[in-house]
């Protein structure tokens, strides 16, 4: 009995060290610069990019070709993007504080697509600029 206590503690937490690292992860991302190229194709301004805008830049994202070596995708960041829509949706007439951390979470999500869109721009930029100099 004991152990199979033990063994669910460590799973729960080795699932919240993952959650918490991916996250971690994706925050770094998300804040890195946006260029001024992305921010006008989807036509919002840095300062003004809203959770309501990750809809819209998914779109563009899967509207970018990926020519380069790496492979970076989206990965789990459309389903987290759901779930706190979820959350932020039912929270925003009765929690305001838990609302507040969805859009923000949203917002993240928000630019973390958009980051991913300006990596897959500049690495195609480059295998141009390679393709043009043979």
């Amino acid at each position: 009995m004991l152990s199979a206590m033990l063994l669910a503690i460590s799973t729960a937490a080795l699932a919240q060290f993952a959650v918490y690292y991916w996250r971690a992860i994706v925050a770094s991302e998300a804040a890195r610069p946006v260029s001024d190229q992305v921010l006008a194709a989807a036509s919002v301004e840095s300062s003004a990019l809203r959770g309501r805008d990750f809809d819209l830049l998914a779109g563009l994202y899967r509207l970018t070709p990926n020519m380069g070596e790496s492979s970076s995708g989206l990965g789990l960041v459309p389903a987290y993007f759901r779930v706190v829509h979820a959350v932020g949706s039912l929270a925003e007439e009765r929690l305001k504080p838990l609302a507040r951390w969805a859009e923000n979470e949203r917002i993240l999500c928000a630019r973390f697509v958009a980051v991913q869109i300006d990596r897959r721009l500049q690495e195609n930029l480059a295998m141009a600029a390679s393709i043009r100099s043979c």
